[in-house]
């Protein structure tokens, strides 16, 4: 830097420190007298011990008090503690180093592993790319399951959810889909998990093969509601630096449900009025901006996978219908299948994929349109079937969808440890449900 830039740069500088002091905490929320921030900004909060120091974000004002949300418990804050500005949002390090990392919410390895120079500072929130600058989605991705690479094509930069109530198989399917897939790296965000199923999801559903190309955020349940969404906006801020990097990235968030809850507290918190269903509208607000950010760009791709969760297996409650739809498809796991022992238990007349007629050919299409109408007719009849009331040539559609039933089922059943790749997906699909497929003999 020569001497002009040097004092430009001091000219420009302030070179002073801004300081509040704490008037009250009510539950998570605590206000303060100042100091100037604007919402966004982080703060930090010197406890009186002289020792301990808070980070907190700004998330709101109230008369002449700016209200703060603590990235970690409110234990110790008293009325009278100093509140420092530093004039700037949340930002992570960054770099390679990252690569098989369990993570936190601030980007910081929960291993003894320390970054070296070749790290950058990202800021944990960022705009979507540009929509005119979006390269078009034209090319499948690799993910190892049968069904889904048959049947649900997802293509390079397209945006998932995965709906299902609790207990149906959404993260062993996540562990099969990161150990599978063609992407260059995984992004893995766990947000809201009981801190049990954390390592339960890293050794038995990641596995070392998965964990090796893979980064993992965790945020668990325990942790402030604000530490839950940075987890979201810390995974995403890293998937967007590799993907910057020209790299087709692979995101997978475990629960998107789990980060609606939050800012759900964080918006009551701050005096929202509930509106849908007691989710206040800056819940409404934040997932557009959240999932946007996703896709594609000039540079490389970021696949997106967000797990949904489904009360009572109500598809329309209002998380689930707002995310269906902004998302490029949706895949819905049912109960009824995973009862019958039917893994991974994909509800295929329930899912799509938006952008399939895009990157498919049309011998697949049409493979993958008989199948769907074969595996329609089966279920619309299948009370009359299994109580014996359908007598045999009564309709010869319900006959073939009966007789390829054995076929459509060995199609969508799938063991955890097995790979199907995409070529063998489309192949065996269309030589079973093609122009030339014969239906299995009952």
């Amino acid at each position: 830097m020569n001497a002009d830039l040097l004092i430009e740069s001091l000219a420009s500088m302030d070179s002073y420190k801004r300081f509040g002091k704490i008037s009250r905490v009510v539950g998570l929320l605590i206000a303060s007298k100042g100091p100037e921030s604007s919402v966004g900004d982080v703060c930090i909060i010197h406890l009186k011990n002289g020792r301990q120091r808070i980070k907190a974000e700004v998330v709101g004002f109230k008369d002449e008090e700016i209200l703060l949300m603590p990235y970690t418990s409110v234990a110790h804050i008293s009325p009278g503690c100093l509140v420092e500005a530093t004039g700037k949002p949340l930002e992570i390090k960054v770099g390679d180093e990252l690569l098989g990392q369990v993570c936190d919410s601030m980007g910081n390895p929960m291993s003894d592993m320390r970054f070296s120079k070749g790290f950058e500072m990202v800021p944990t929130n960022q705009e979507p790319p540009d929509p005119l600058q979006r390269p078009r989605i034209k090319e499948a991705i690799e993910l190892g399951i049968r069904s889904i690479n048959g049947l649900l094509t997802v293509g390079k930069g397209q945006r998932v959810g995965i709906f299902a109530g609790s207990g149906v198989g959404k993260s062993t399917l996540l562990g099969m889909i990161a150990r599978n897939t063609s992407a260059d790296l995984n992004v893995i965000a766990l947000i809201g998990e009981r801190g049990r199923e954390v390592r339960e999801f890293l050794e038995k559903d990641l596995g070392t093969e998965g964990m090796a190309r893979s980064i993992v955020i965790v945020a668990t349940s325990d942790q402030p509601a604000l530490m839950r969404i940075k987890g979201a906006m810390t995974a995403t801020a890293i998937a967007e630096y590799f993907r910057s990097k020209g790299k087709n990235v692979l995101l997978m968030m475990d629960s998107l449900t789990r980060v609606a809850m939050s800012q759900r507290e964080i918006g009551l918190a701050v005096g929202e009025p509930p509106t849908t269903k007691g989710y206040p509208p800056s819940v409404f607000a934040l997932l557009p901006r959240l999932l946007e950010r996703t896709g594609t760009d000039i540079n490389g791709s970021i696949t997106a996978f967000y797990t949904v969760l489904v009360d009572g297996d109500d598809l329309d409650e209002p998380i689930s219908d707002t995310v269906r739809g902004i998302l490029d498809g949706h895949i819905v796991l049912d109960r009824s299948l995973a009862q019958k022992g039917q893994y991974p238990a994909i509800n295929l007349l329930k899912s799509v994929s938006r952008v399939m007629t895009e990157i498919d050919s049309k011998e697949h299409l049409m493979a993958a349109a008989h199948f769907r109408a074969l595996l329609s007719q089966y279920t619309e009849s299948e009370d009359l079937i299994n109580i014996g009331a359908y007598k045999q040539g009564s309709s010869a559609a319900i006959d073939a969808a009966i007789q390829y039933h054995p076929k459509i089922l060995s199609y969508m059943v799938q063991p955890e440890d097995v790979k199907v790749t995409l070529d063998q997906s489309i192949n065996q699909l269309e030589i079973d449900f093609g122009e030339g497929g014969k239906p299995d003999v009952v």
